[in-house]
């Protein structure tokens, strides 16, 4: 079985924490981690509450912070790999931490793993989100120096978003004929990648 989590110095220091924090508190932690790891925008902990953390989990800040890091890590390395519940317990027990503990994370992985999975199929990688398409076409008839021109251009008016905010932002791209093909036969291209890919 190959290690999806490498015993580095930060991973040794945080499970020494991570043994040390009540068994009766460490669900929670888990559980919460698990319900907000995959909103990119949002951390799992407000600073309000992370103070409240500090106390009850009797940490100091830096190390609550590299509990919160390694916990996150570890999640998402389950996730990467879709890794079984039963190995993960033992993946965790192989990096020294408690058995205790590394129950805890099987069965919090075995009760959300896969919903956390596909959370992260979902979540989109790039920043903005295309949400609109509109286009139209000008035709420019003449110019002062010109009398008899046609010159057609497209305009292309995208409707983009942030994943953060709903507010639509607009991009306008506008093209001549060659453009205008140019594109389109790179939208081919990418069409027909995505279609080998399903």
């Amino acid at each position: 079985m190959t290690a999806i989590i490498k015993e580095t110095q930060s991973i040794k220091e945080a499970v020494l924490f991570i043994n040390e924090i009540d068994p009766s508190k460490f669900p929670k932690l888990l559980s919460r981690i698990l319900q907000k790891l995959h909103l990119k925008a949002e951390r799992s902990f407000s600073e309000e509450e992370e103070e409240k953390l500090q106390t009850a989990l009797l940490l100091e800040k830096q190390a609550l912070h590299l509990v919160l890091e390694t916990v996150s890590y570890i999640i998402e390395q389950a996730v990467y790999h879709n890794v079984k519940p039963a190995s993960l317990k033992q993946q965790l027990e192989n990096i020294k931490l408690n058995p205790d503990k590394a129950e805890v994370f099987s069965q919090a992985w075995a009760t959300a793993g896969q919903d956390t999975v596909e959370k992260f199929r979902q979540r989109i990688f790039a920043p903005k989100k295309l949400e609109s398409v509109g286009w139209q076409l000008n035709l420019e008839m003449a110019q002062s120096r010109q009398a008899k021109m046609k010159s057609p251009r497209a305009v292309l008016e995208l409707g983009i978003s942030n994943e953060d905010s709903e507010n639509t932002q607009k991009v306008f791209l506008e093209f001549n004929h060659k453009e205008l093909l140019e594109f389109y036969n790179k939208l081919e291209t990418i069409q027909a990648q995505l279609d080998s890919l399903t």
